[in-house]
């Protein structure tokens, strides 16, 4: 999920959830696309702004493409995301899936002080008129269904009026759609000012019993607008026709049969299909970086502490120096991805306050003479790394995350057992199912309540050496190799996710039959 936590302390009141008409009346174009294959029919998959969205959206269409030879199209949005970043991402797409990008849409009536979450909700429900259009066919066909991602739900309006079939992709847990479930079970029959909040802890089925501070942002609080917004995003799930999770049964495993005995009970709540784990391919979707990964060539096997908070995560200049004291001092070779810190106590990088005068290079802002301490066994590199072949490399013991989820996939693809370091969004939930249920994770204390405020670097240094050496972390590393096996499995010829994608795509083609066995 997007960086909600702007949206958490947004004081504006609720906007309408009424769509507003397009800002002209002049007939929507068609957004340009990539040639697109033969078929008659078309999957549009609609990416919400981010590219923690589009990512795993990518390799849900490479595979509806590759391995079932559909007609798909990846529709993005105009603002709120970097083009080239999303350029980069679906560069990696096959020839055979085309791509679209929806035109811009006026948001300057917001105010000012909106939160990140409100906007994200907005844009795509101003852009519904555009959807509408590539979906008649102005993308190269009609199509016969949609899917979009958890912020797109506005989207399934459109694909209920075409008579088409609408699917949600939750580039997320379990974890998330169960608390979706739970706000529609607590708000169904309530009118939108009557908002709830969520108990404490909130008892998943089959999952872990969340604490209120462990709630992914935007939930924690009925009056932030974001809430208003995730009540209807609920309230619209009983129109899906399924939800498709980036997750898979071995992972989740209590969770998954939770909604799998519910779905076969009859329960009024759509079908959940876990397709995951969509991992970025180590061939086509990251530039190389020749000296990162040429310095874990020469570093021993299963001796590097990887550390990185994600391209949205900023820690505090006071916590940055603890974590580089921390890494000193646990006595292990590590390869720190170095970003700008956070000098207004956000951290989520976009809302950092400006960096002033000459301290522009992150790496300027580590503890004086670190570098030249540690040069003998660590790396810092500012802003990026490889992070896919990062993990994959034999020389990488553990991975210091702020656990987001295709973070945490690409690890647990990986094999590589993770210290849980959250910091915004839903990465506290994810690191309480990694740590109390899923057993992959370790996750060093942090002062003040809610276990929001600073780890100490004795704290960081204890918990590098448990996970590489300890016998705690020796379960935890064991558990990581037996998730790596169970992620093959999961795509394997008769794998788990492979057979859940295979029905849902069954349902799809199912669809274009008429009763004569004619295809529509």
């Amino acid at each position: 999920m997007a960086a909600m936590t702007t949206g958490a302390s947004d004081a504006s009141p609720p906007l309408s959830t009424e769509l507003p008409p397009p800002a002209c009346t002049e007939e929507v174009p068609p957004p340009a696309c990539a040639e697109m294959p033969l078929q008659q029919h078309q999957v549009v998959v609609l990416a919400s702004p981010g590219a923690g969205h589009l990512i795993p959206l990518v390799e849900l269409a490479r595979r509806l493409a590759v391995d079932h030879g559909l007609a798909v199209t990846v529709v993005t949005l105009t603002g709120m995301s970097n083009p080239a970043t999303d350029a980069a991402v679906l560069s990696s797409l096959p020839a055979s899936v085309a791509t679209a990008v929806l035109p811009a849409v006026s948001l300057d009536d917001l105010p000012p002080d909106v939160g990140f979450g409100t906007l994200m909700f907005e844009l795509v429900r101003r852009s519904l008129p555009h959807l509408r259009a590539l979906m008649e066919g102005g993308g190269g066909g009609p199509a016969t269904a949609l899917v979009c991602d958890f912020f797109g739900t506005a989207g399934l309006r459109v694909a209920a009026e075409l008579g088409v079939k609408g699917f949600v992709f939750f580039p997320n847990s379990f974890a998330l759609i169960s608390i979706m479930r739970h706000i529609a079970q607590l708000h169904g029959d309530g009118v939108c000012s009557e908002y709830r909040d969520l108990p404490d802890p909130l008892r998943l089925p089959g999952g872990p019993a969340l604490r209120h501070a462990d709630l992914p942002d935007g939930f924690q609080d009925r009056t932030d607008p974001v809430y208003a917004y995730l009540v209807e995003e609920a309230r619209r799930y009983g129109g899906a026709d399924g939800f498709l999770v980036n997750s898979f049964e071995e992972l989740e495993t209590a969770m998954a049969e939770t909604f799998r005995r519910d779905a076969e009970d009859g329960a009024s709540f759509p079908p959940v299909f876990p397709v995951g784990p969509f991992v970025r391919s180590n061939s086509v979707s990251e530039s190389d970086d020749s000296a990162c990964l040429e310095w874990l060539d020469r570093q021993p096997e299963n001796s590097v502490v990887y550390v990185s908070f994600g391209t949205g995560g900023a820690l505090s200049v006071e916590q940055t120096a603890e974590l580089a004291a921390g890494l000193e001092a646990s006595g292990h070779g590590f390869l720190w991805v170095v970003r700008m810190p956070s000098l207004d106590g956000n951290p989520y990088a976009l809302g950092n306050a400006a960096i002033p005068g000459d301290k522009d290079d992150p790496l300027a802002w580590l503890p004086e003479g670190f570098l030249e301490r540690t040069s003998c066994r660590g790396l810092a590199v500012a802003a990026w790394a490889p992070q896919v072949r990062v993990l994959s490399h034999p020389a990488t013991a553990a991975f210091v995350s702020h656990c987001g989820w295709n973070s945490t996939l690409e690890s647990v693809a990986a094999g590589v057992p993770m210290i849980a370091w959250p910091l915004y969004a839903e990465q506290r939930m994810n690191a309480a199912i990694l740590t109390e249920t899923v057993g992959v994770a370790l996750r060093p204390a942090a002062r003040g309540d809610g276990g929001g405020g600073l780890v100490a670097r004795e704290e960081i240094a204890a918990a590098v050496r448990e996970l590489v050496e300890g016998e705690k972390g020796g379960a935890v590393r064991r558990r990581a190799r037996e998730l790596r096996e169970a992620a093959a499995r999961a795509w394997s010829p008769e794998g788990s996710s492979r057979r859940a994608l295979a029905e849902v795509v069954g349902k799809w083609k199912a669809s274009l039959v008429d009763g004569n066995g004619t295809v529509v």
